[in-house]
């Protein structure tokens, strides 16, 4: 095996499915804190702009050619969520306790784009080099030539569904109750 697919490999079998358990992890830590009674629906939103912009890296990587334009997406995915998961924790940490372990599973978000990133740049390393030699990269965005398995995409979906729409909706459901009994 190349190791543009030993990266790839790593993107599907590891990177994409810790990044789906974090975000699973990241919503029992809020059940948990019971942010509906703290931080409540601003949070909330919150959460579903991060959970928007992953998933617009994630849809890049699983769909598009990892070219220049992918990388540049990639890369602006990970600076908006690292923005507003600054402006997040700024408006939260005032009103509800951040514990160690909800810190440590904010740490493996923030991390894995970046790591999608890095394999990325092996998996194209030419593309990487091209914004720096003046050849310029490839910024169209393609589809990818070699699909991954439909069956890896469907199943990836589902469990986006399954284990961070479904519960961010749940979150959302609790948070929109509370809000309604206070007022």
């Amino acid at each position: 095996m190349s190791i543009e697919g030993a990266a790839e490999l790593l993107l599907m079998a590891a990177v994409i499915p810790l990044w789906i358990a974090a975000g699973l992890a990241d919503w029992w830590c809020h059940r948990r804190t019971a942010i509906e009674h703290t931080s409540g629906l601003p949070e909330n939103a919150f959460h579903w702009l991060l959970l928007a912009e992953g998933g617009v890296a994630l849809l890049a990587v699983a769909l598009l050619e990892p070219d220049g334009a992918v990388l540049l997406l990639v890369f602006a995915a990970f600076l908006a969520h690292e923005v507003t998961t600054f402006v997040e924790l700024r408006y939260t940490v005032p009103l509800r306790a951040v514990r160690p372990g909800e810190q440590m599973v904010h740490s493996f978000m923030e991390l894995l784009p970046l790591v999608i990133l890095a394999l990325l740049a092996v998996i194209r390393w030419d593309e990487v080099l091209a914004f720096f030699d003046g050849g310029g990269p490839d910024l169209s965005l393609q589809l990818k030539y070699t699909p991954w398995p439909a069956t890896y995409l469907a199943g990836a979906a589902l469990a986006v569904l399954l284990f961070n729409v479904l519960p961010m909706l749940e979150e959302s459901l609790r948070c929109a109750r509370a809000r309604a009994r206070r007022l």
